[in-house]
């Protein structure tokens, strides 16, 4: 074993209760109690500045064991809060799993503010607080039907939404619905959320590399992946941390037009998934849609719609709408309609799950 390894490093399971897991939090953000960790963590020991070790979600690669220190965490607690305008006292409800960073964060800004959040986890009964944290399909989820989520939200002073792409149709009506949404951008190497409406947080800065990723510097940022510290040094120079997110930083204002990971190539011309699917949720706002592809000799990429049952809409009307917006490289190659399409971490669409769907189904065409 690595002799820098001295810290015991303790798995938190996702079922633990709220007091316990906030009596652990404290402990290990004091220096008295063992390292946590969150998620499919298997690492046993951390260095001694590693506070918490969160596993990322791995939606396109292996799963990551992110190395967070207590003061990354503090900063970014303590610059939440302080654009919530929160005050000691105030209580927040926790509806994400704390095998998420979303889900962390709840607890560490709770603590700040002295209380203990309402546990909703597993749908109990809902009670007012002063602020939540939600991912776009569980918004969805309360616009379009969920009545006692959707109250639940009306009542909030502030709602984070974060974890995936929303749709402005979702927006729209969220703010329609009198839901006070703040859209947050970040990743578990960030603490989580480290923009809020476009905006970065105090002391966090932002630029964009030639090639149009999305750079991150402050001090929120974590140390190191425990299980690949290759990959970390890789992303980590002269304090700037490089996502795989691309996007624009104008007039201080952050716009995110997807993942590097998720352009693919048909017929030799570039297309953004992302853009797929936010061009559809304009055109289908009550559709759950995704887009994904398939390595194809003739196309290189194809490209295919995926639904599920209940979304399912003329294929003719996508295909047009698509190529009115996006131009000829975004017609469908084909379309699958599935029980319901497959998540990852706290809402995002699993494309490598998508995509093997589609292989192994087939499709309609």
């Amino acid at each position: 074993m690595d002799k820098t390894l001295k810290r015991e490093l303790r798995r938190v399971p996702a079922e633990r209760s709220i007091a316990q897991a906030m009596g652990e939090m404290g402990a290990a953000i004091s220096g008295f109690g063992p390292a946590l960790g969150f998620g499919q963590v298997t690492s046993s020991h951390v260095p001694d500045d590693i506070d918490f070790v969160v596993a990322t979600s791995g939606s396109t690669g292996k799963s990551k064991e992110v190395g967070i220190s207590r003061n990354a965490l503090r900063a970014s607690t303590q610059s939440a809060l302080t654009y919530l305008g929160a005050i000691p006292g105030q209580k927040w409800s926790l509806l994400l799993p704390l095998t998420h960073i979303a889900g962390v964060n709840v607890l560490a800004r709770s603590l700040e503010l002295e209380t203990e959040p309402i546990d909703l986890r597993n749908g109990q009964e809902f009670v007012d607080v002063d602020f939540t944290a939600i991912v776009p399909t569980q918004l969805y989820r309360a616009i379009n039907g969920d009545k006692e989520l959707l109250r639940h939200l009306q009542k909030a002073q502030a709602v984070l939404v974060g974890g995936d792409a929303l749709a402005d149709s979702l927006f729209e009506s969220a703010k329609k619905a009198d839901i006070n949404l703040i859209t947050t951008y970040g990743m578990t190497e960030t603490c989580g959320g480290c923009v809020y409406n476009s905006e970065p947080l105090p002391n966090v800065e932002i630029k964009i590399s030639k090639d149009q990723k999305v750079q991150i510097k402050g001090p929120i940022l974590a140390t190191t992946y425990l299980n690949d510290e290759t990959t970390w040094n890789e992303s980590f120079s002269s304090e700037w941390f490089t996502t795989s997110d691309l996007g624009t930083f104008e007039n201080g204002l952050l716009h995110i037009a997807g993942r590097a990971d998720e352009i693919i190539i048909s017929g030799g011309e570039k297309i953004s998934l992302h853009a797929i699917e936010e061009v559809l949720a304009k055109k289908f706002p009550t559709k759950q849609l995704a887009a994904t592809s398939i390595p194809n000799p003739e196309w290189g990429s194809a490209l295919y719609i995926v639904a599920n049952d209940d979304s399912r809409a003329d294929e003719i009307d996508i295909s047009q709408h698509l190529i009115s917006n996006l131009g000829a490289v975004a017609k469908p190659k084909g379309f699958l309609y599935v029980e319901a399409i497959p998540l990852i971490g706290i809402g995002k669409v699993d494309r490598r799950a998508l995509a093997e769907m589609v292989r192994e189904q087939g499709t309609n065409l």
